[in-house]
């Protein structure tokens, strides 16, 4: 394959951190070693614009959403679209439906350069509709309704649409989206490995190194379900003094489960330790024994995949991509979703035996790592512009 002038599209980009942003880098990042040009065009405030725009990453300034401040609203993303012929651009990949996303999809029809939209967030969720819509339930539904027949608009119209997992497939060919190629997110094995030390962390927090730790790392919202997992904590550390738990990450329901926790008589034993820089990372997942994610929400979880790089086994939800990535007795744990009493059982299960999930745990992240997900990305972009006749 010819090197590629790649232009991804995105509504969240650094310095946010979620899931999102890091599948975007792990792909520059790999592109780029192999020789490959990616272009970003996001959309920021302005000290996000004056801090990462360069040649190769232009930001259109937004206003921030009320209830999610961590994204921006652009509003005049189109002025950009100019730029793309300068470019000599192969391919457009969206990873928003939305109003970037929206731009790159114009970008496409009016300049005939074929689209990768990728498929990342379920946006008629339950607990999205609820924390994130209009507060006007006449209002709520219609914006719900309709939103998500503007996302199924979006992907029928790209070239091909990936997905991040199985059941995400199978949601998209019901709402009538028909081309879709299966593209899991990634894990970078330089950075996350089980050669990784967490004492420091650990001593940072009062935590002893005999201690066992379980660990919480992703977004503050509701739609997480940290409810499970904070209960399921409160019996944990009931039974076992010798467990503590760490929480780490913003978002808007941070108040909310901070509060959440003291209400049910969690305190010395819990640690919410806010953002976690990119740099440590790794150091997090080292210091715990035993990765958390209560989420029914996720479309296939970079956490899941960082924790397990790092030799940590995972207790999850039995729903939608974790179902499939976990596998009981070898890489972690499943519960029903919702059931706290369950869950606590089975991060006990696995902070008791947790050295014979660790090489389980190894190996699934390698099937995941960032070179072999990239190669599937790559025969994507190759399919895509051999329909396109750019070849």
């Amino acid at each position: 394959m010819r090197k590629l002038n790649i232009a991804f599209y995105t509504d969240t980009y650094s310095p946010n951190v979620d899931g999102v942003v890091t599948s975007m880098q792990n792909f520059k990042n790999e592109l780029e070693r192999r020789g490959h040009r990616v272009f970003i065009f996001a959309s920021g405030d302005r000290k996000a614009k004056r801090k990462y725009s360069n040649d190769r990453t232009f930001i259109s300034t937004g206003v921030r959403l009320k209830q999610y401040p961590q994204y921006k609203v652009a509003l005049f993303p189109y002025k950009n679209i100019g730029k793309l012929r300068k470019l000599d651009l192969d391919v457009i990949h969206s990873h928003t439906p939305f109003f970037m996303g929206f731009t790159g999809l114009m970008a496409s029809k009016f300049l005939g350069y074929p689209i990768v939209g990728s498929f990342h967030t379920i946006v008629n969720n339950k607990e999205i509709v609820k924390a994130y819509y209009p507060k006007n339930k006449y209002l709520k539904k219609f914006t719900s309704k309709y939103l998500w027949e503007y996302v199924k608009f979006f992907y029928r119209s790209c070239d091909l649409t990936t997905v991040p997992s199985e059941p995400i497939a199978n949601m998209l060919r019901k709402a009538g989206v028909a081309r879709l190629s299966e593209l899991p997110n990634s894990v970078d094995m330089n950075v996350f490995n089980p050669r990784v030390g967490g004492n420091g962390i650990r001593r940072n927090l009062g935590i002893q190194k005999k201690d066992r730790v379980v660990l919480y790392l992703g977004r503050l919202s509701r739609e997480k379900k940290l409810e499970t997992f904070l209960m399921a904590s409160k019996l944990l550390i009931e039974r076992n003094k010798d467990v503590h738990v760490i929480i780490g990450g913003t978002g808007p329901a941070e108040r909310y489960y901070q509060d959440y926790a003291r209400s049910i008589g969690l305190n010395g034993n819990v640690n919410f330790v806010g953002f976690v820089p990119q740099e440590q990372l790794a150091n997090v997942y080292a210091s715990s024994d035993v990765l958390c994610l209560p989420s029914t929400f996720e479309t296939h979880g970079i956490v899941c995949l960082e924790a397990m790089a790092t030799g940590k086994p995972v207790v999850g939800a039995d729903y939608l991509a974790l179902k499939n990535m976990i596998t009981n007795g070898k890489n972690g744990e499943k519960f029903k979703p919702g059931d706290y009493i369950r869950c606590a059982q089975k991060i006990e299960r696995v902070l008791n035996n947790s050295d014979t999930y660790k090489e389980q745990a190894i190996e699934t992240a390698r099937e995941f790592s960032v070179k072999k997900v990239t190669d599937k990305l790559l025969d994507i972009y190759d399919l895509v512009l051999s329909e396109k006749a750019i070849y």
